[in-house]
């Protein structure tokens, strides 16, 4: 009898719906608590981790890259020696103001220093202005007094004579020819050498004969059963002459692949036309300190 009282017990405490705790049980005696508990079915929450960063930020560090990149290639030539005589001229001339200021109380002081305003406008022209910039869409000739832009895909070659010269065609593919050859003011070049170099090529590509009849061919004479070179040999290139032909070759590099990757020769490759156009603040550099120095002498 009382195994049979336990076990219908047991079946009753089976039973009984689990919404409804019996009289004898707790709720905490689950080791759960309700709050914490995650319904069947239903994807548990996680934090979001701090060393993950947002969308916003890196798309913002993507944009940084991007820009440092962009800016890197992004490259201005020109002449040190010619800044270098800019700043000398420009402290000369602030040294000499500032005794004109404090000395000079007449008419010549005036003059004085309208001239040394000018000069300063010529030196600003020839000798701070002058630069090539070179960047993904093209290529900047900035002379004295007026700039030339022009894209990649019309530039066909870049050399050297007396100064670096960009061969143009802004009508590549085209009908007609519509060339053109910019100089620029800021790279010079020694053509001596390069003519140098020339003539003695030629000289050494003359086939000679030697006092025993036999041809030497211009490379020397045999000694010993050995030949002794004497071939033609240029002159050593300056530093300026090298820094001049380094900056050639890099346009020229720079130049061909910006025509390959936009698949040129062709009209239709994103070609950027030939402006030519006169500096403003060149010209104003020029035509103010003139027009003052007309004025002092007249007054």
């Amino acid at each position: 009898m009382e195994s049979a009282a336990a076990w219908q017990s047991g079946s009753m405490a089976a039973n009984q719906p689990s919404g409804k705790p019996s009289s004898g049980g707790s709720s905490s005696s689950s080791g759960t608590s309700p709050r914490t508990s995650t319904p069947p079915g239903a994807r548990p929450r996680t934090a979001p981790s701090p060393a993950a960063p947002s969308p916003a930020a890196a798309g913002g560090q993507k944009r940084g890259r991007n820009r440092g990149s962009a800016d890197r290639t992004v490259q201005t030539f020109r002449s040190p020696t010619a800044l270098v005589v800019w700043v000398v001229w420009l402290l000369f001339a602030a040294a000499n103001w500032v005794d004109l200021a404090v000395q000079g109380r007449d008419h010549t002081s005036a003059i004085a220093a309208a001239l040394l305003l000018l000069a300063t406008g010529f030196a600003y022209v020839v000798a701070q202005r002058p630069r090539i910039i070179a960047d993904d869409a093209g290529i900047t000739v900035r002379n004295p007094l007026r700039d030339h832009r022009i894209g990649w895909a019309g530039v066909t070659k870049v050399d050297l004579v007396d100064l670096l010269r960009v061969h143009c065609d802004w009508a590549p593919g085209g009908p007609g020819k519509h060339t053109k050859v910019i100089s620029s003011w800021a790279v010079h070049y020694s053509r001596r050498r390069q003519l140098t170099a020339e003539a003695k090529a030629r000289r050494g590509s003359r086939p000679r004969r030697s006092s025993f009849g036999a041809p030497s061919g211009g490379r020397g004479l045999l000694y010993g059963g050995g030949l002794l070179d004497r071939g033609p040999t240029s002159p050593p290139a300056s530093a300026a002459e090298a820094e001049a032909e380094k900056i050639a070759r890099l346009l020229n590099e720079r130049a061909t692949a910006a025509q390959a990757e936009t698949g040129m020769p062709g009209p239709t490759a994103g070609l950027e036309p030939l402006k030519n156009t006169w500096s403003p603040r060149a010209l104003a550099a020029i035509l103010i300190p003139a027009l003052i120095l007309l004025i002092v002498c007249l007054v």
